[in-house]
């Protein structure tokens, strides 16, 4: 072998898989300890914006289909953990992450996150008289849906603080920052 073939081979040994580590490159204090509510509610406006994105395209695409509340939810659900998953693994693949585990770190990320304010998005539209019916031109359903999405940014933001200082939901992509 020569010397920078050598060379190569061991620093391609040095930088193998990392899918393993902690994330500990000084990162520790944003994943355990006191959590400030800026960062809670900047991990819950990262994990809104995905969810929004899905959530208005779902709803948007069912009503205009005339589906019912069952399907439109549904669509809206699953493009809302498309988007949101989506963002995240956005950063992370530009950290220079593979594929596979820029998926885990989002899945281990966002899900409890998407799923609490699914539940609580879609729970307002359907509690909002004739939001889920009003067309798309009506203020009815476009105020109803901005409200949904700010009811479920406020009672998420504290699952996420909750989260984050346990090192887990949002606290995992934080091993990604440079």
């Amino acid at each position: 072998m020569s010397a920078e073939h050598d060379h190569a081979h061991h620093e391609h040994q040095h930088h193998g898989d990392h899918s393993g580590h902690s994330g500990d490159g000084g990162h520790e204090h944003h994943q355990q300890g006191k959590v400030s509510w800026g960062m809670a509610a900047s991990a819950t406006l990262h994990c809104l914006t995905g969810c929004a994105i899905g959530e208005v395209l779902g709803m948007v695409i069912g009503t205009a289909l005339g589906w019912g509340n069952l399907a439109t939810i549904v669509l809206a659900v699953a493009l809302a953990f498309v988007f949101g998953y989506a963002l995240t693994m956005r950063g992370v693949l530009r950290a220079g992450v593979g594929f596979k585990q820029a998926l885990k770190v989002a899945l281990a990320a966002d899900t409890v996150s998407i799923i609490v304010m699914e539940i609580i998005d879609n729970g307002v539209m359907l509690v909002v008289p004739g939001a889920m019916e009003a067309g798309l031109t009506s203020g009815l359903f476009w105020g109803a849906l901005a409200f949904a999405l700010f009811v479920a940014f406020l009672l998420t933001t504290p699952v996420n603080k909750w989260l984050i200082g346990r090192g887990a939901g949002h606290a995992v992509v934080h091993a990604y920052h440079h």
